[in-house]
């Protein structure tokens, strides 16, 4: 997935995996360099324009983009008044984005005097990702959120056996799976709808973007009078980097029992874990980590 999320080395809890004896603060922070040009549009203008960008890796976070100013249409920014301590970064300055007659309230941020250990996040601005109509990497228009160079995906056929239940019934059994690996996530199994029990499948609104992988739909899962919401999801269009899993259904590893080769493996624990069984995890995931899963 990346860097920051999940089993990722600057993921929540992973400053010990450096060094038994090290100890690093949190959050961990990479600044590391980006090099396609990267542009965003805002009310058909170009209100940033780089080939100097830099992305920020931080521990639980998606990356974010950002820029030197002197990239950015700064005559189209205007403070919004809006301050807010950012643990390990230092004290933001949010500003109002305005395009003619059109205004996106605190668009952007930057920090006048950040914090020493983030010293080189001066002299830059980022953006609020969804504030922005368009974003291009090149010219190739990105989604959902900045892609991370150090994310990775895999697909692959595989002809082990793979069961999935739920309380005791059984949702899925198939030998002609493609699992997708992909980094600092555990294994999907996506498996084909002809070996899958569709009848207890409810079409649910939710969609969720994934940068690498494209838009995915979701269906609950009906057991009895209980509606399990938002527990698959498929790529009916996906982006090429999943092209293998085109309308494949997958189950959330995380609330769901899955067997592999007769083996209950392990519920992992991810932004899509919870408690509360009454949630739906499309939610969890609009609302947290912009659909990666």
């Amino acid at each position: 997935m990346s860097l920051t999320i999940g089993t990722g080395p600057l993921a929540p809890g992973r400053a010990g995996a450096f060094n038994g004896r090290l100890e690093l603060p949190e959050p961990l922070l990479l600044f590391d360099p980006y090099l396609p040009r990267v542009r965003a549009v805002f009310e058909g203008e170009v209100v940033v324009d780089s080939t100097a960008t830099m992305l920020l890796h931080e521990s639980g976070r998606l990356p974010v983009f950002y820029f030197p100013r002197e990239d950015v249409r700064t005559d189209l920014l205007e403070r919004s008044g809006r301050q807010e301590e950012l643990p390990g970064k230092g004290r933001a300055s949010w500003y109002t984005l305005r395009c003619g007659s059109r205004a996106a309230a605190d668009a952007a941020f930057g920090f006048d005097q950040p914090e020493p250990a983030a010293a080189f996040l001066a002299g830059h601005l980022a953006f609020q990702w969804g504030a922005i109509d368009e974003w291009f990497t090149e010219d190739e228009q990105v989604f959902g959120h900045p892609r991370d160079p150090y994310s990775r995906i895999e697909a692959l056929k595989s002809a082990r056996h793979v069961r999935v239940s739920l309380r005791g019934q059984l949702l899925a059994e198939t030998r002609r799976s493609t699992i997708l690996y992909e980094t600092a996530l555990p294994p999907r199994f996506y498996i084909p709808p002809a070996d899958v029990r569709t009848e207890l499948l409810v079409a649910s609104p939710n969609r969720t973007r994934c940068a690498y992988k494209g838009s995915a739909s979701y269906w609950h899962v009906r057991l009895g009078e209980r509606l399990v919401e938002d527990l698959v999801w498929t790529y009916r269009d996906p982006l090429h980097d999943a092209e293998q899993v085109a309308d494949l259904l997958c189950f959330f590893n995380e609330r769901s029992e899955i067997e592999l080769d007769g083996e209950l493996l392990e519920r992992p624990t991810t932004q899509w874990s919870r408690d509360d069984e009454d949630e739906p995890a499309g939610a969890q995931a609009l609302r947290g980590l912009t659909g990666r899963r």
